[in-house]
């Protein structure tokens, strides 16, 4: 339970984060008061530190007589006294000119956006592929191979593209295999694998058996659970002094690398809503592994079609205000994104991620 502070508590809290996040060492009273100017005594500002010490807002190093933040602390600024922020304008027209230039490439999308991340807070970043809630139709095409053989393109909503080798009962022209292709387009584009079985048109031969494997390749694409996932900026987080030893250093790894650790630490700090920012600190008593780390997340998409996460890693003393305002502001970019390919009926195949 985050107790109230008087205002003059608050403001010393605030200065004690900000000048440790800066500095790094634990901070003194008489260097507060010369470092912001106060118009109040050491002495003042250190019983007040004292106080906040008991409420658990600030400890002391055994070896120093400063004091820095606890999670309880740095919760407490985050809720409390950051003040919501943009980037500045100059950068919000960089990073939104990068993406623009790799629009009609899906493929690009995520590990620019972990490049972002990490390079505008100098944390490490990691953004996962957004997941289509279930698949949906989009194209279909048939290409003559030789003899019986036909390969089957199928294009989902989303980019993905899933192929298959098929094996006639006789040889086919491919102006056959192109108005067979035509006709399913036209009654299922858009539609997920329930509709297209529930389809009320009667198919000729050829096209209801290719309907038929479009339904079974859609069904296995929407219960795949592969989740591809990219990170950034791991070296540069690893040379805060919060993870020289190797046992913090190991939590930061297994977040970054595991993938079944960090879908189970999205899931308990994400909800299903898109956009919003969620702050993680010290692992709130959930994960062991987090202790030293803060963890700033947000989801992205579109509710109901597809959505991913993103966010930034770095260690409880990270500039809150400027991770927040980046995830934030990158994960409104890729929503946008995201929504361009799976709402609007503008191709964007030249980017598609291919699997078989």
């Amino acid at each position: 339970m985050i107790e109230s502070l008087t205002p003059r508590r608050q403001m010393i809290l605030g200065l004690v984060v900000r000048e440790f996040v800066q500095s790094t060492v634990p901070v003194g009273s008489s260097a507060l008061v010369k470092q912001y100017g106060l118009d109040i005594s050491p002495a003042t500002v250190r019983n007040e530190m004292a106080k906040l010490e008991e409420m658990g807002y600030l400890t002391h190093p055994h070896t120093s007589a400063g004091r820095v933040p606890t999670d309880l602390g740095y919760r407490y600024f985050v809720e409390r006294l950051l003040q919501e922020t943009e980037l500045p304008l100059a950068e919000r027209r960089t990073i939104t000119h990068q993406f623009q230039q790799v629009r009609e490439d899906i493929e690009e999308w995520m590990p620019l956006a972990a490049s972002v991340l990490a390079r505008t807070t100098r944390s490490a970043a990691v953004v996962t592929v957004p997941q289509a809630n279930q698949a949906r139709y989009r194209q279909l095409q048939l290409i003559a191979v030789q003899g019986r053989l036909v390969l089957l393109v199928l294009v989902l909503q989303g980019g993905m593209i899933r192929q298959q080798m098929l094996t006639l009962m006789e040889p086919l022209p491919q102006s056959v295999l192109d108005e067979a292709a035509d006709c399913i387009n036209q009654l299922f584009t858009g539609l997920d694998c329930e509709k297209i079985e529930r389809h009320p048109a009667a198919l000729p031969p050829l096209e209801a058996d290719i309907a038929g494997l479009v339904v079974e390749i859609m069904k296995r694409a929407s219960t795949s659970t592969a989740e591809e996932v990219y990170h950034d900026g791991l070296s540069t987080l690893l040379q805060e002094p919060e993870f020289t030893e190797g046992t913090q250093a190991q939590g930061v790894l297994r977040v970054l690398e595991e993938r079944g650790f960090l879908e189970m630490v999205l899931s308990d700090a994400l909800g299903p809503s898109v956009d919003s920012v969620r702050v993680m600190i010290g692992g709130e008593g959930r994960f062991d592994e987090l202790q030293a780390c803060s963890l700033v997340l947000s989801r992205y998409g579109v509710v109901g079609l597809a959505t991913g996460a993103l966010g930034v890693m770095g260690p409880t003393r990270m500039g809150y205000g400027r991770a927040i305002s980046t995830v934030r502001f990158v994960s409104r970019i890729l929503s946008d994104l995201v929504h361009d390919v799976f709402v609007e009926t503008g191709s964007l195949l030249s980017g598609t991620r291919r699997s078989t």
